[in-house]
Protein backbone atom coordinates (compact mmCIF):
# COMPACT_ATOMS: atom_id res chain seq x y z
CA UNK A 1 0.00 0.00 0.00
CA UNK A 2 2.77 2.44 0.80
CA UNK A 3 4.53 0.95 -2.44
CA UNK A 4 1.69 2.37 -4.52
CA UNK A 5 1.19 5.34 -2.70
CA UNK A 6 4.90 6.51 -3.29
CA UNK A 7 4.53 5.45 -7.23
CA UNK A 8 1.31 7.59 -7.25
CA UNK A 9 3.07 10.60 -5.65
CA UNK A 10 6.41 10.42 -8.38
CA UNK A 11 4.21 10.12 -11.03
CA UNK A 12 2.33 13.23 -10.03
CA UNK A 13 5.78 15.10 -9.68
CA UNK A 14 7.03 14.02 -13.11
CA UNK A 15 3.69 15.47 -14.38
CA UNK A 16 4.02 18.17 -12.60
CA UNK A 17 7.55 19.55 -13.70
CA UNK A 18 6.35 18.56 -16.82
CA UNK A 19 3.60 21.09 -16.99
CA UNK A 20 6.03 23.30 -15.73
CA UNK A 21 8.78 22.73 -18.36
CA UNK A 22 6.11 23.09 -20.99
CA UNK A 23 4.89 26.41 -19.25
CA UNK A 24 8.60 27.58 -19.10
CA UNK A 25 9.35 26.70 -22.32
CA UNK A 26 5.94 28.58 -24.38
CA UNK A 27 6.90 31.66 -22.05
CA UNK A 28 11.02 31.68 -23.85
CA UNK A 29 9.14 30.83 -27.29
CA UNK A 30 7.04 33.82 -27.06
CA UNK A 31 9.52 36.18 -25.63
CA UNK A 32 12.23 35.23 -28.43
CA UNK A 33 8.50 35.94 -30.96
CA UNK A 34 8.69 39.60 -28.81
CA UNK A 35 12.17 39.89 -29.02
CA UNK A 36 12.14 38.90 -32.98
CA UNK A 37 9.71 41.71 -33.95
CA UNK A 38 11.42 44.47 -32.07
CA UNK A 39 14.19 43.88 -33.16
CA UNK A 40 12.77 44.34 -36.58
CA UNK A 41 11.27 46.77 -36.54
CA UNK A 42 14.07 48.62 -34.76
CA UNK A 43 15.22 49.79 -38.29
CA UNK A 44 11.66 51.53 -38.73
CA UNK A 45 12.04 53.23 -35.47
CA UNK A 46 15.91 54.78 -36.15
CA UNK A 47 14.54 55.88 -39.74
CA UNK A 48 11.89 57.84 -38.09
CA UNK A 49 13.82 59.53 -35.45
CA UNK A 50 16.07 60.75 -37.97
CA UNK A 51 13.46 62.85 -39.54
CA UNK A 52 14.10 65.02 -36.45
CA UNK A 53 17.76 64.76 -35.53
CA UNK A 54 21.29 63.97 -36.99
CA UNK A 55 22.35 60.24 -36.89
CA UNK A 56 24.56 61.53 -33.73
CA UNK A 57 22.02 63.08 -32.25
CA UNK A 58 19.51 60.39 -32.10
CA UNK A 59 22.41 57.81 -30.86
CA UNK A 60 22.95 60.23 -27.89
CA UNK A 61 19.09 60.59 -27.37
CA UNK A 62 18.72 56.60 -27.68
CA UNK A 63 21.21 55.31 -25.35
CA UNK A 64 19.65 58.00 -22.59
CA UNK A 65 16.52 56.68 -22.32
CA UNK A 66 18.51 53.32 -22.19
CA UNK A 67 20.72 54.66 -19.22
CA UNK A 68 17.60 56.29 -17.82
CA UNK A 69 15.51 52.89 -17.99
CA UNK A 70 18.64 50.64 -16.50
CA UNK A 71 18.71 53.42 -13.67
CA UNK A 72 14.99 52.82 -12.94
CA UNK A 73 14.95 49.33 -12.93
CA UNK A 74 18.66 49.33 -10.17
CA UNK A 75 16.69 51.98 -8.42
CA UNK A 76 13.88 49.51 -7.90
CA UNK A 77 16.34 46.48 -7.66
CA UNK A 78 14.85 44.83 -10.12
CA UNK A 79 18.31 44.57 -11.64
CA UNK A 80 21.39 43.72 -10.05
CA UNK A 81 24.98 43.67 -11.31
CA UNK A 82 28.26 43.48 -9.69
CA UNK A 83 30.56 46.36 -9.14
CA UNK A 84 32.63 47.08 -12.42
CA UNK A 85 36.66 47.40 -11.82
CA UNK A 86 39.42 47.68 -13.91
CA UNK A 87 40.82 44.64 -15.06
CA UNK A 88 36.61 44.13 -16.53
CA UNK A 89 36.49 47.60 -17.69
CA UNK A 90 39.44 47.27 -20.18
CA UNK A 91 37.56 44.21 -21.95
CA UNK A 92 34.39 45.78 -21.76
CA UNK A 93 35.81 49.08 -23.05
CA UNK A 94 37.32 46.78 -26.09
CA UNK A 95 33.96 45.21 -26.36
CA UNK A 96 31.98 48.85 -26.64
CA UNK A 97 34.38 49.64 -29.36
CA UNK A 98 32.65 47.24 -31.62
CA UNK A 99 29.52 47.34 -30.32
CA UNK A 100 27.46 49.42 -29.50
CA UNK A 101 29.63 52.39 -30.73
CA UNK A 102 30.73 51.42 -34.44
CA UNK A 103 27.62 48.89 -34.72
CA UNK A 104 25.13 51.18 -33.81
CA UNK A 105 26.77 54.02 -35.32
CA UNK A 106 27.48 52.86 -38.84
CA UNK A 107 23.93 51.18 -38.42
CA UNK A 108 22.41 54.98 -38.19
CA UNK A 109 24.35 57.12 -40.42
CA UNK A 110 23.64 54.42 -42.64
CA UNK A 111 19.92 54.35 -42.87
CA UNK A 112 20.61 58.25 -43.99
CA UNK A 113 21.36 56.79 -46.78
CA UNK A 114 19.30 54.09 -47.79
CA UNK A 115 16.07 52.54 -47.06
CA UNK A 116 14.72 50.27 -43.87
CA UNK A 117 14.08 47.60 -46.64
CA UNK A 118 17.82 47.42 -47.86
CA UNK A 119 18.90 47.82 -44.62
CA UNK A 120 16.57 44.38 -43.99
CA UNK A 121 18.30 42.48 -46.82
CA UNK A 122 22.36 44.01 -45.91
CA UNK A 123 21.83 42.36 -42.14
CA UNK A 124 20.07 39.37 -43.49
CA UNK A 125 23.92 38.26 -44.41
CA UNK A 126 24.89 38.36 -40.47
CA UNK A 127 24.65 34.88 -40.55
CA UNK A 128 27.07 34.33 -43.98
CA UNK A 129 29.59 36.64 -42.99
CA UNK A 130 30.18 35.03 -38.96
CA UNK A 131 30.57 31.78 -41.06
CA UNK A 132 33.74 33.34 -43.22
CA UNK A 133 34.94 35.02 -40.56
CA UNK A 134 35.04 31.86 -38.31
CA UNK A 135 36.55 30.18 -41.58
CA UNK A 136 39.16 32.64 -41.59
CA UNK A 137 40.34 33.63 -38.15
CA UNK A 138 38.82 30.14 -36.26
CA UNK A 139 39.79 27.90 -38.78
CA UNK A 140 36.58 26.60 -38.60
CA UNK A 141 35.57 24.17 -41.72
CA UNK A 142 32.10 24.34 -43.66
CA UNK A 143 30.63 21.74 -45.66
CA UNK A 144 29.96 22.31 -49.32
CA UNK A 145 26.24 23.46 -48.99
CA UNK A 146 27.25 25.92 -45.99
CA UNK A 147 29.67 27.26 -49.34
CA UNK A 148 27.12 27.41 -51.56
CA UNK A 149 24.97 29.02 -49.31
CA UNK A 150 27.74 31.39 -49.05
CA UNK A 151 28.81 32.42 -52.27
CA UNK A 152 24.61 33.13 -53.02
CA UNK A 153 24.23 35.41 -50.07
CA UNK A 154 27.59 37.19 -51.13
CA UNK A 155 25.99 37.38 -55.10
CA UNK A 156 23.20 38.85 -53.23
CA UNK A 157 24.76 41.46 -51.66
CA UNK A 158 27.15 42.21 -54.54
CA UNK A 159 24.33 42.39 -57.07
CA UNK A 160 22.67 45.06 -54.68
CA UNK A 161 25.74 46.92 -54.19
CA UNK A 162 26.06 47.25 -58.18
CA UNK A 163 22.86 48.47 -59.14
CA UNK A 164 22.50 50.83 -56.15
CA UNK A 165 22.04 54.45 -56.88
CA UNK A 166 21.38 54.18 -60.63
CA UNK A 167 17.15 53.30 -59.50
CA UNK A 168 16.52 54.37 -56.22
CA UNK A 169 16.42 57.84 -55.30
CA UNK A 170 16.41 57.22 -51.26
CA UNK A 171 19.63 55.27 -51.14
CA UNK A 172 23.20 55.17 -52.19
CA UNK A 173 26.45 53.70 -52.27
CA UNK A 174 27.57 55.37 -48.98
CA UNK A 175 24.38 54.31 -47.51
CA UNK A 176 25.10 50.39 -48.42
CA UNK A 177 28.74 50.78 -47.60
CA UNK A 178 27.90 52.14 -44.09
CA UNK A 179 25.44 49.21 -43.41
CA UNK A 180 27.81 46.84 -44.54
CA UNK A 181 30.41 48.59 -42.24
CA UNK A 182 27.74 47.88 -38.94
CA UNK A 183 27.22 44.41 -40.05
CA UNK A 184 31.18 43.72 -39.98
CA UNK A 185 31.49 45.64 -36.89
CA UNK A 186 28.68 43.15 -35.38
CA UNK A 187 30.09 39.82 -36.44
CA UNK A 188 33.56 40.74 -34.66
CA UNK A 189 31.79 41.90 -31.96
CA UNK A 190 30.42 38.16 -31.65
CA UNK A 191 33.79 36.60 -32.29
CA UNK A 192 36.00 38.58 -30.04
CA UNK A 193 33.16 38.62 -27.46
CA UNK A 194 33.42 34.66 -27.23
CA UNK A 195 36.37 35.20 -25.04
CA UNK A 196 35.82 38.00 -23.36
CA UNK A 197 31.86 37.67 -22.23
CA UNK A 198 33.11 34.43 -20.21
CA UNK A 199 33.80 37.16 -17.39
CA UNK A 200 30.10 38.41 -17.57
CA UNK A 201 26.38 37.77 -17.67
CA UNK A 202 24.81 38.69 -21.09
CA UNK A 203 22.58 41.34 -19.00
CA UNK A 204 25.99 41.98 -17.37
CA UNK A 205 27.47 43.31 -20.39
CA UNK A 206 24.38 44.81 -21.81
CA UNK A 207 24.20 46.62 -18.98
CA UNK A 208 27.43 48.32 -18.75
CA UNK A 209 27.79 48.60 -22.56
CA UNK A 210 24.37 50.90 -22.32
CA UNK A 211 25.59 53.00 -19.92
CA UNK A 212 29.26 53.85 -21.96
CA UNK A 213 27.72 53.97 -24.89
CA UNK A 214 25.10 57.19 -23.58
CA UNK A 215 28.38 58.62 -22.03
CA UNK A 216 30.04 58.62 -25.45
CA UNK A 217 27.74 59.68 -27.69
CA UNK A 218 26.23 62.26 -25.36
CA UNK A 219 29.92 63.73 -25.32
CA UNK A 220 30.61 63.53 -28.27
CA UNK A 221 27.04 64.79 -29.53
CA UNK A 222 27.75 67.87 -27.04
CA UNK A 223 30.88 68.76 -28.07
CA UNK A 224 29.77 69.12 -31.57
CA UNK A 225 26.74 71.14 -30.75
CA UNK A 226 29.00 73.62 -28.42
CA UNK A 227 32.00 73.92 -31.42
CA UNK A 228 29.29 75.15 -33.59
CA UNK A 229 27.32 77.35 -31.04
CA UNK A 230 23.99 74.92 -31.65
CA UNK A 231 23.76 73.61 -28.68
CA UNK A 232 19.98 74.40 -28.57
CA UNK A 233 19.52 72.31 -31.68
CA UNK A 234 20.44 69.21 -29.55
CA UNK A 235 17.23 69.64 -27.74
CA UNK A 236 14.93 70.27 -30.55
CA UNK A 237 13.59 66.91 -31.24
CA UNK A 238 12.22 66.27 -27.84
CA UNK A 239 9.30 68.72 -28.59
CA UNK A 240 8.08 65.70 -31.30
CA UNK A 241 5.99 63.46 -29.84
CA UNK A 242 6.63 61.31 -32.79
CA UNK A 243 10.56 61.13 -32.37
CA UNK A 244 10.08 60.56 -28.45
CA UNK A 245 8.04 57.65 -29.36
CA UNK A 246 10.76 56.40 -31.64
CA UNK A 247 13.60 56.95 -29.08
CA UNK A 248 11.33 55.22 -26.27
CA UNK A 249 11.42 52.16 -28.19
CA UNK A 250 14.87 51.58 -29.45
CA UNK A 251 16.51 52.87 -26.12
CA UNK A 252 13.82 51.12 -23.85
CA UNK A 253 12.60 48.10 -26.03
CA UNK A 254 15.45 47.80 -28.54
CA UNK A 255 18.20 47.88 -26.13
CA UNK A 256 17.24 47.34 -22.74
CA UNK A 257 13.73 44.40 -22.79
CA UNK A 258 15.48 42.36 -25.23
CA UNK A 259 18.37 41.57 -23.63
CA UNK A 260 16.13 40.61 -21.01
CA UNK A 261 14.35 38.53 -23.68
CA UNK A 262 17.41 36.67 -24.74
CA UNK A 263 18.97 35.38 -21.22
CA UNK A 264 15.57 33.95 -20.36
CA UNK A 265 15.65 32.60 -23.46
CA UNK A 266 18.73 31.53 -23.12
CA UNK A 267 18.11 29.77 -20.10
CA UNK A 268 15.13 27.44 -21.26
CA UNK A 269 15.86 26.54 -24.55
CA UNK A 270 19.25 25.76 -27.25
CA UNK A 271 20.60 28.20 -28.40
CA UNK A 272 20.27 26.94 -32.22
CA UNK A 273 16.90 27.50 -31.94
CA UNK A 274 17.58 31.41 -30.47
CA UNK A 275 19.07 31.36 -34.15
CA UNK A 276 16.62 30.77 -36.29
CA UNK A 277 14.26 33.32 -34.75
CA UNK A 278 17.08 35.93 -35.04
CA UNK A 279 17.37 34.96 -38.79
CA UNK A 280 13.28 36.13 -38.92
CA UNK A 281 14.72 39.39 -37.97
CA UNK A 282 15.52 40.79 -41.44
CA UNK A 283 12.26 39.72 -42.84
CA UNK A 284 10.33 41.71 -40.56
CA UNK A 285 12.60 44.74 -41.26
CA UNK A 286 12.02 44.73 -45.42
CA UNK A 287 7.88 43.88 -44.29
CA UNK A 288 7.72 46.61 -41.63
CA UNK A 289 9.51 49.15 -44.09
CA UNK A 290 7.39 48.40 -46.96
CA UNK A 291 3.84 48.50 -44.96
CA UNK A 292 4.74 51.41 -42.65
CA UNK A 293 7.13 53.78 -43.91
CA UNK A 294 5.51 52.93 -47.89
CA UNK A 295 8.68 51.92 -49.14
CA UNK A 296 8.92 50.75 -52.68
CA UNK A 297 11.48 47.81 -52.91
CA UNK A 298 13.32 47.89 -56.47
CA UNK A 299 13.45 45.19 -58.93
CA UNK A 300 17.65 44.41 -58.21
CA UNK A 301 16.50 44.72 -53.94
CA UNK A 302 13.95 41.80 -54.89
CA UNK A 303 16.36 39.60 -56.84
CA UNK A 304 19.32 40.38 -54.35
CA UNK A 305 17.02 39.78 -51.26
CA UNK A 306 15.73 36.66 -52.62
CA UNK A 307 19.35 35.14 -53.16
CA UNK A 308 20.57 36.26 -49.48
CA UNK A 309 17.47 34.44 -47.96
CA UNK A 310 18.09 31.47 -50.08
CA UNK A 311 22.01 31.57 -49.06
CA UNK A 312 21.17 31.87 -45.25
CA UNK A 313 18.21 29.18 -45.17
CA UNK A 314 21.06 26.74 -46.76
CA UNK A 315 23.50 27.89 -44.31
CA UNK A 316 21.44 27.34 -41.71
CA UNK A 317 19.63 23.66 -42.68
CA UNK A 318 22.91 22.58 -43.75
CA UNK A 319 24.94 23.46 -40.45
CA UNK A 320 23.74 20.97 -38.51
CA UNK A 321 24.38 18.29 -41.03
CA UNK A 322 27.52 16.90 -42.40
CA UNK A 323 26.26 16.00 -45.76
CA UNK A 324 29.30 17.09 -48.16
CA UNK A 325 31.36 18.03 -44.98
CA UNK A 326 34.72 19.30 -46.00
CA UNK A 327 36.21 18.42 -43.09
CA UNK A 328 38.88 14.92 -42.77
CA UNK A 329 37.42 12.29 -41.27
Amino acid sequence: MIAKKRNYNKKNTVKNNSMQNTSTKQKAYFGLTLMTIIIGLSFIFVKIGLKYASALDLLAHRFTFGAISIGFLWMFRVLKFSPLNWAKAKSLLLLSLLYPFLFFAFQTFGLEYSTVSEAGIIFATVPIITLIVAGIFLKEKTNLLQKLGIVLSVLGVLYIVYRTGNYSENTSLKGVILLLLSVFSLVAYYALGKKISLQFSTLEITVWMTLLAFIVFNSWSIIYHLQNNTISTFFDPLIHPEFIWAILYLGILSSVLTSFLTNFALSKIPASQIAVFNNLSPIITIIGGVIILGETLQHYQIIGGILVIIGVSITQISKHKNLFSTKKQ
